[in-house]
């Protein structure tokens, strides 16, 4: 089937009885083929169906193993383990191995907990020991009020406001430890508000001084010290097992949680499902491609299976579950099965899956997204770096989709970054082809017998490189290609050099070129299955989509015309005359289409036409990102030739920080471009036509990773 499209869905209808449900549950597990809708309780005489008396049982070793699994970091096995196998060690090994894992954590958590309050209370005592007063000594007074804290300000103005303010009554004790002063103030109850404003005065912050010990607080600091000392050891100890324990028994988790929540669901499943006294009935969404599969393996457990294609009302603007507008019940989206464009479903999951019936830009995104990324970052080493750093992540994915998908990704774009970055002829922020014209004693350039400049050697650093290129280019230049209307193309394109303006001219004809293409999509969805206020058909498309497009194509001759060669005027007044036809149309489709009163459509319409200028311009960061992280490396590069020519000891720092420079291009350099992209996509593009409303079809079964299926 097309890979612009999703699956086609078709709803399934089956029943039978009641004793054959256990089959059934069976049946749909292992096809993992069915979304389903679950019994919403409706019809007479049915109800929803009860869990297996299992699924209790099955539920706490299940909670059990998934509280084992969020202490530790573990990986599955790298082969499949077959079933009884994984149920034997989750009779005997494992269960006492995740009992002893609990244990070994809520000690470890009660040890840590101790050894924050042990802590707190060091540091208490370490203030207080500066005060050389034993800890009772400091609390627990009827008639007296004790202040016993830390103060930021001068001492001496406590010692004098004591004598004026307190009569010189009270007892008054500092020192200074770590750089804190320390004090400790006794005043009889009456005068502790005129002592309190003192000590706010001199910045005075309260020690929470414990009651429950008595001693020296040197002495005790050493008690504590040693409390601290053996927890210490308990929790590294505890924590040297938990990793042992991962080591050991890592595979064997992930085993035994696949196994316990693939039958945890097969026990609860009947919860979905309709059942009466004697029969059953499940409802649900089925891929029409697996239609013959799904009733043929449903014959044993089913007396009556019916699969129904889902087909689209006109007018009913696909939209998903969620939009109450229409009534027509929407099915889940499922992708086409995908092999090399499928990580770029990371980035239509990341804005929602197409409505049913809509183009899947997944496709699409597999080409254009590495093009865009690749001409912002464009750069031979940094691809290179890109690449490796994708085959690591994929190559440690293991059963981990999204690691699995995220490496495939990353390799993607880095392929992009190599491949700009061999036409811009840049490797690291340097110039494969760096030369300077030779001159003569007054300045002038020297030109060879034939007319042509002469050059010096390749000053380039990374000048090895240019053996990648064709052997005829003229000093780091080959073909160049003027396609007219200010597209020109070269080989290779310096882009940093000689090529800057024209790099700026062609991302502004990509973002004309790849919105018009978002609006041909937009036409397509509503010619066939129309808008979301219910309008289908040609002259509809042509209105919300088409209008657009001619817009684009007058706004552009009008554009070339005036900014264009004199040869170009001939543009401007049809431009213009195509692009206010165009706003016209607009107005009458905000007010017939959109239902906005005409009034407002007048003023409405005019500006969201010149909102469009703005979508396309956006496209020029392709240009400007990418210059950004050129010259970024370059100042890291300017470091490279001081290197050589410095101090044998000084070599290695310059050395450092080149490569730290170069690090942090990189870093930027996938960073900002993986945004700058995905906004041209998701912003500028889709917004031209996307509707996102679909629902991810979720089969009911499962995948096999770590157990083999039974």
């Amino acid at each position: 089937m097309s890979q612009v499209k999703t699956q086609r869905m078709g709803r399934l209808l089956a029943a039978g009885t009641k004793d054959k449900i256990d089959d059934l549950i069976d049946a749909l597990a292992t096809l993992n083929a069915l979304h389903i809708i679950e019994y919403d309780g409706s019809d007479d005489g049915f109800k929803l169906g009860t869990p297996k008396e299992e699924s209790e049982t099955v539920g706490m070793r299940l909670t059990k193993l998934r509280s084992a699994a969020s202490i530790v970091d573990f990986d599955g096995p790298k082969d499949p383990v077959q079933a009884d196998k994984v149920r034997l060690e989750l009779d005997g090994t494992l269960s006492e191995a995740v009992d002893n894992l609990l244990e070994k954590s809520t000690r470890l958590d009660s040890v840590e907990n101790r050894l924050s309050s042990l802590e707190e209370e060091r540091s208490v005592l370490e203030l207080l020991s500066s005060l050389n007063l034993d800890v009772e000594l400091l609390t627990g007074y009827s008639t007296l009020k004790a202040f016993v804290g830390t103060i930021s300000g001068s001492s001496s103005d406590i010692e004098l406001g004591l004598e004026d303010d307190c009569n010189g009554e009270g007892l008054f004790f500092k020192d200074t430890i770590n750089g804190s002063t320390v004090i400790a103030l006794f005043v009889k109850s009456e005068q502790s508000n005129a002592a309190q404003s003192l000590l706010n005065h001199a910045g005075f912050q309260a020690i929470n001084v414990p009651e429950e010990i008595t001693g020296n607080p040197n002495e005790l600091m050493l008690d504590v010290m040693l409390q601290i000392s053996e927890l210490s050891e308990e929790k590294s100890s505890i924590s040297n097992d938990i990793d042992s324990w991962s080591n050991e028994f890592g595979a064997s988790l992930a085993c035994g949680l696949e196994l316990l929540e693939r039958e945890h669901d097969i026990l609860t499943a009947p919860v979905k499902i309709a059942v009466s006294e004697h029969a059953f009935f499940v409802d649900g969404w089925i891929e029409l491609s697996r239609s013959e599969e799904v009733q043929l393996a449903l014959k044993e457990s089913c007396l009556y299976s019916e699969v129904t294609p889902f087909k689209i009302e006109a007018g009913g603007g696909g939209h998903g579950h969620s939009d109450h507008h229409h009534h027509q019940e929407m099915p889940p989206i499922s992708y086409q099965s995908r092999t090399l464009s499928k990580p770029m479903e990371l980035l239509t999951n990341a804005v929602g899956r197409p409505a049913y019936g809509r183009i899947d830009p997944t496709l699409f995104m597999f080409v254009t997204y590495p093009i865009f990324f690749g001409m912002m970052l464009g750069d031979m080493a940094y691809g290179l770096v890109t690449i490796s750093l994708g085959a690591f992540v994929f190559s440690k994915a293991r059963s981990n989709e999204m690691m699995h998908l995220g490496g495939k990704f990353l390799i993607y774009i880095g392929l992009g970054t190599l491949i700009f970055g061999y036409i811009y002829a840049e490797f690291a922020g340097w110039e494969i082809f760096l030369y300077e014209k030779l001159t003569y004693a007054d300045g002038s350039y020297m030109k060879d017998s034939s007319g042509h400049y002469m050059y010096s050697e390749n000053l380039s650093p990374v000048a090895f490189l240019a053996n990648l290129y064709p052997f005829d280019l003229d000093h780091g230049y080959g073909p160049f290609v003027e396609l007219g209307y200010g597209i020109n193309l070269a080989f290779p394109f310096h882009r940093v050099g000689t090529h800057l303006e024209d790099l700026i001219v062609l991302t502004i004809y990509v973002g004309f070129f790849h919105i018009i293409f978002g609006k041909l999509i937009g036409f397509r969805d509503v010619l066939f299955y129309g808008t979301d206020h219910g309008h289908v058909g040609l002259a509809a498309a042509f209105f919300e989509h088409g209008a657009w497009i001619v817009l684009l194509v007058g706004g552009f001759m009008f554009t070339y015309g005036f900014l264009g060669p004199e040869d170009a005027e001939y543009l401007l007044q049809p431009g213009a005359a195509i692009a206010l036809s165009a706003v016209v149309m607009l107005i009458w489709t905000l007010y017939n289409y959109h239902g906005i009163p005409i009034a407002v459509s007048l003023i409405l319409a005019p500006i969201e036409a010149i909102g469009m200028m703005p979508s396309v311009i956006s496209y020029v960061r392709l240009f400007a990102v990418g210059i950004v992280g050129v010259k970024i490396a370059e100042t890291g590069n300017k470091l490279w030739e001081p290197m050589w020519e410095a101090e044998l000891y000084l070599i290695p720092i310059f050395f450092i920080g080149w490569l730290s420079v170069q690090i942090f291009a990189w870093v930027l350099g996938v960073f900002s471009p993986n945004i700058h992209a995905a906004r041209l996509h998701f912003v500028e593009w889709m917004r031209q036509y996307y509707d996102s409303s679909g629902e991810a079809f979720q089969p009911f079964g499962f995948r096999s990773h770590f157990v083999e299926v039974e």
